[in-house]
């Protein structure tokens, strides 16, 4: 597995060594011991969540204030954009978001660490999303905050006005959000 940084360097986007051949492929999705090299801590996840969507849906922006989940995000059909955002006050890049396409073809995985937001639009006609958490999903404590805040000025891919769940239209601005010391 190669991992490349991004403009945050606690965000991730982690690149699998895909074998070939005729018959098809083969790669390892997850190694802790080469995932835990590149993240440069140990990691335990507890939860696998895996979701399908439509072209034009976007899911996010969603965190949880306490319980808080790092996520390790890969796509097993189709292909999405995948924003991840800073919400750690304390953080020289608070604020700041990057973004990568995740595709089925690609085998790319984005690693989104504790104290990031994030979320994804579907770009193909539809996507198989698993992303495994490092904490248990916690209700109460989910967070969203809205997917066209000008304060982040995230550049979606989008062609329309995207599909976004009541929950996530309601989400808050950045600036009026619960976040991360």
């Amino acid at each position: 597995m190669h991992f490349e940084t991004t403009d945050i360097p606690d965000a991730l986007i982690l690149q699998p060594k895909v074998f070939g051949d005729q018959r098809g492929y083969f790669f390892e999705s997850y190694n802790e011991r080469v995932f835990e090299r590149c993240v440069g801590r140990p990691v335990r996840f507890v939860q696998d969540n895996q979701s399908r969507s439509a072209r034009g849906v976007l899911r996010g922006l969603h965190y949880q204030v306490h319980q808080p989940q790092a996520k390790l995000v890969c796509v097993l059909s189709g292909e999405i954009y995948d924003v991840a955002i800073d919400i750690r006050r304390s953080s020289a890049f608070f604020g700041r978001w990057v973004g990568a396409r995740l595709t089925a073809a690609n085998h790319r995985q984005m690693w989104v660490p504790e104290g990031f937001a994030h979320g994804f639009c579907v770009l193909s006609d539809s996507a198989d999303v698993l992303y495994k958490t490092t904490d248990f999903y916690a209700p109460e404590h989910e967070r969203c905050i809205r997917w066209d805040d000008p304060a982040l000025a995230i550049t979606w891919p989008l062609e329309q006005a995207p599909l976004v769940s009541d929950k996530d239209r309601q989400g808050r601005s950045l600036a009026d959000a619960e976040l991360f010391p």
